[in-house]
């Protein structure tokens, strides 16, 4: 992203059935899906009778660094990669969550964020629940220990309380569930290596294992996979589904296919509808803000007919915790990242190509970089509409108060910005470029229209967040 919040990411998950040593599959799998959660780690794995567990803070190599795969022994498993929307960054809150209990256990990894999390929670509290941490987990374990029934009699009745977005993974001493809401808000698949089932955020984490691609969750469903096979249920289906269309523009890996359709072909035809509505006919070429902007950028290329020339490089071994030693040098943490590349931008009109902006600090520096390195035209070219409403289901944009285009014209972002022009996609040309009907996506950070009905905990997180309440689709 051309401006990076604090908190962007979302939460990988992985899990497996059918196969010695899980642990091992599962750390590549999380591997694969690490650029959706950076925070924190953990895998959970179980021969059904016996359960182990191990996570920390930081990357997946950073929690078994010091090796522990070895002993985690069984035939299945589940990983979680997370980075907080909901909860604090703290171990407690960290993922896989592991209930034991005297005669029995299970765990979960969750990707999404519940909405309606209040009044459940105080629902349990009530009836004498004590919570260890601030997740939607924990909150879905209470509300799991609490039913009665079977174990997949309890879970539908947990998902048809829940409100909001989910992907879950579920393991229990029988086997693996696996469940996407009715929704469909966030991604979620099935693939088969040999006799072993897998599921997935993305189908990139299927790759690396060597895995085939079966097919997705459906929304709404729940899949079960035992020593009796893989079957599922399923809740009521919803008028409309409302998957997350940023996973095309940003989340996803570009290698993955999400929602039935490739990633980099998405990211390429909207680049490709960019150059047809906001050309820059006199531009010398076209630069991606890496690696986010790489695939529009080629699309936008295609498009104009322009060359595609890289302006900018980006440093593959940054870390996270890059220190800012003080005040004066802050700014030097942009190059740490990104840096410019003189000879090609030097007195050249460029178009620079991302996928999108949301506080706009970072955008303001990075353009400044270009001109210090003499681009002569800077011409900004976004890749989606201008974000203007903060989201509730599991992407932590910044509250409304900081969104730069709820408070700005693009004529003034891009003033602030000190760029020579700056076009976001229309909403109508970003649904041209989709492969699926914009009727069965969330566009809520676009257009303030939310797919769940208002809660008290939607009216509490608006007032947290100081924004109106949310619009309702009609």
């Amino acid at each position: 992203m051309f401006d990076t919040p604090s908190k962007k990411e979302e939460c990988g998950i992985f899990a497996i059935y059918g196969v010695d040593n899980p642990a091992n599959l599962i750390y590549l799998g999380l591997y694969a899906l690490q650029h959706r959660g950076q925070e924190s780690a953990g895998i959970v794995v179980s021969n059904g009778s016996c359960v182990s567990s191990k996570k920390g803070m930081g990357l997946i190599s950073d929690v078994f660094k010091d090796g522990g795969l070895e002993n985690m022994q069984g035939h299945m498993g589940i990983g979680h990669v997370r980075y907080s929307t909901t909860g604090s960054s703290l171990l407690r809150n960290a993922q896989p969550f592991l209930v034991e209990q005297i005669d029995r256990f299970f765990a979960l990894g969750h990707n999404g964020n519940i909405v309606n999390i209040a009044k459940l929670r105080r629902k349990l509290e009530t009836s004498g629940a004590i919570f260890q941490t601030s997740t939607d987990s924990e909150l879905i374990a209470h509300l799991i220990l609490h039913k009665k029934g079977s174990l997949e009699e309890r879970l539908t009745r947990v998902f048809e309380e829940l409100r909001g977005a989910w992907s879950l993974v579920f393991l229990s001493p029988n086997g693996i569930y696996a469940a996407r809401d009715p929704y469909g808000f966030r991604p979620l698949c099935i693939g088969r290596k040999g006799d072993a089932i897998i599921f997935a955020s993305e189908t990139s984490a299927l790759d690396i294992i060597e895995a085939q691609y079966v097919r997705d969750v459906d929304p709404g469903e729940i899949v079960i996979v035992d020593k009796d096979g893989l079957r599922s249920v399923r809740l009521p289906p919803r008028k409309n589904l409302a998957m997350c269309v940023f996973e095309y523009i940003y989340f996803a890996r570009p290698d993955s296919s999400i929602f039935g359709h490739g990633v980099y072909q998405v990211r390429k035809s909207l680049g490709i509808q960019m150059a047809l509505e906001s050309p820059v006919p006199d531009a010398d070429f076209v630069a991606p803000m890496p690696a986010s902007g790489n695939y529009a950028a080629l699309g936008f290329s295609q498009g104009s007919g322009l060359p595609f020339e890289y302006g900018v490089i980006r440093n593959h071994y940054v870390g996270r915790t890059f220190i800012q030693p003080s005040p004066d040098i802050r700014n030097l943490g942009v190059r740490l990242k990104l840096n410019p590349v003189r000879e090609v931008l030097n007195g050249k009109s460029v178009i620079v190509v991302d996928d999108s902006i949301v506080r706009g600090t970072t955008s303001k520096l990075r353009t400044k970089t270009l001109r210090d390195a003499g681009a002569r035209e800077i011409h900004l070219r976004i890749s989606c509409p201008p974000i203007r409403y903060p989201c509730f289901y599991g992407v932590d944009f910044s509250s409304k108060g900081e969104l730069i285009a709820c408070s700005k014209s693009v004529e003034q972002i891009c003033d602030f910005i000190g760029a020579d022009s700056l076009s976001y996609l229309s909403l109508e040309g970003m649904f041209r470029a989709m492969p699926i009907p914009r009727k069965d996506f969330c566009s809520a950070c676009f257009t303030g229209k939310y797919p769940i009905p208002i809660t008290d905990d939607s009216t509490k997180m608006c007032l947290e967040m100081n924004v109106e309440s949310p619009n309702l689709w009609p």
